[in-house]
C-alpha cells in the first residue's frame, strides 16, 4: 500500500524582498498567492498544513490548520519543516512554498516515485543543475536529524540533508518552480 501524504505549505517568512508584507497573502490575479499554490498543492496530498508566523486568522480563512514555527526568529524553511514533521499525520512529508503558484501538478507523484525507488530518505526537486530545496518530499523518520540540526544553529536546507539519503528529481518546466518574491515580480506575473 502506498505511503500517505502530509503536504506543509511554507508561508512562515517575513517577506522581506517584497517590503516586509507577507506574500502568501498578495493578490495575484485576485487571489492571495497562498490560494494558488493551494488549487494546485492540496490535491496532491492527503492532508495539507499551512505553515505561517503571521497573519494566521487570515490563512485559517483558506480552509486548512495553520501551524507556527516552534522555533523563534523566522528561522526559515526548515523551522516550518520541523513544525510540519511534528505535526504530520502521515509518514511522508511534503513542502512547497506560498511563493510559487506555478507548481507541477505531478510534484508529489513524481518526488515520492524517486524516494521509493531509491530507498531514499529525501527527494528533492530539480530543473538543470539547480535543486530547488524548498519543493521536498521527505520521510517522517529525519526529525531527529532535523531537530538536532537546528538546535546546533543550522538553517541552510542543503547543510542539513547533505547527512541525508537524497534523491534529486529532474523536472523540465523550470517555471513551474518560478516564486514570486517582489512587487515587480507580482505585477509582471498578474497578467501571465
Amino acid at each position: 500500500m502506498s505511503e500517505k501524504v502530509t503536504g506543509i505549505l511554507l508561508a512562515g517568512g517575513q517577506g522581506r524582498r517584497m517590503g516586509g508584507v507577507d506574500k502568501g497573502l498578495q493578490l495575484l490575479r485576485g487571489k492571495p498567492m497562498a490560494q494558488h499554490v493551494i488549487e494546485r498543492f492540496g490535491p496532491q496530498v492527503d492532508e495539507l498544513l499551512i505553515n505561517a508566523n503571521q497573519n494566521i486568522e487570515q490563512y485559517q480563512q483558506l480552509g486548512y490548520r495553520v501551524i507556527p514555527d516552534t522555533i523563534g526568529g523566522y528561522a526559515g524553511p526548515l523551522a516550518g519543516l520541523h513544525r510540519g514533521l511534528s505535526e504530520a499525520a502521515n509518514p511522508l512529508v511534503v513542502t512547497a512554498p506560498c511563493d510559487s503558484p506555478f507548481l507541477p501538478l505531478d510534484l508529489v507523484a513524481q518526488l515520492k516515485a524517486a524516494l521509493e525507488q531509491n530507498n531514499a530518505d529525501l527527494a528533492v526537486a530539480k530543473t538543470g543543475d539547480q535543486p530547488h530545496p524548498v519543493f521536498s518530499l521527505c520521510r517522517k523518520s529525519v526529525l531527529p536529524s532535523l531537530t538536532a540540526f537546528l538546535e546546533s544553529g543550522g538553517r541552510k536546507i542543503d547543510a542539513w540533508y547533505a547527512q541525508l539519503k537524497v534523491v534529486e528529481v529532474q523536472f523540465a518546466d523550470q517555471a513551474a518552480f518560478r516564486n514570486i518574491n517582489t512587487r515587480e515580480e507580482l505585477a509582471a506575473n498578474s497578467g501571465d
